[in-house]
């Protein structure tokens, strides 16, 4: 997971002695002349899409805030259009400084 979310993430430490992640504040992503718009099918996942458009499972959050989506859902009706950021190397890079 070299592109993971939890990259510099800061945690700490329960009185029960479980160590947790802090909550992470996801970035607003701009609208861009290069984004790609898809319109989802039956059986299409958040993850899967991630993978297919961005080589990389573990970036679904990336189209999850690009598409404003903030429940716990992996998968979408038929027809849904989102938003797929192609400039998706710099969204990592200034979400990670």
């Amino acid at each position: 997971m070299a592109n993971s979310r939890y990259t510099n993430d800061k945690s700490k430490k329960l009185k029960d002695g479980r160590e947790v992640y802090k909550s992470k504040i996801y970035p607003t992503i701009p609208l861009q002349d290069s984004d790609l718009y898809i319109v989802t099918q039956t059986g299409d996942r958040i993850d899967t899409l991630a993978y297919q458009f961005l080589g990389d499972s573990s970036l679904w959050w990336i189209i999850a805030s690009a598409n404003k989506i903030h429940d716990s859902s992996l998968a979408f009706e038929d027809g849904t259009i989102l938003r797929i950021p192609k400039d998706f190397r710099k969204i990592i890079n200034d979400f990670n400084k």
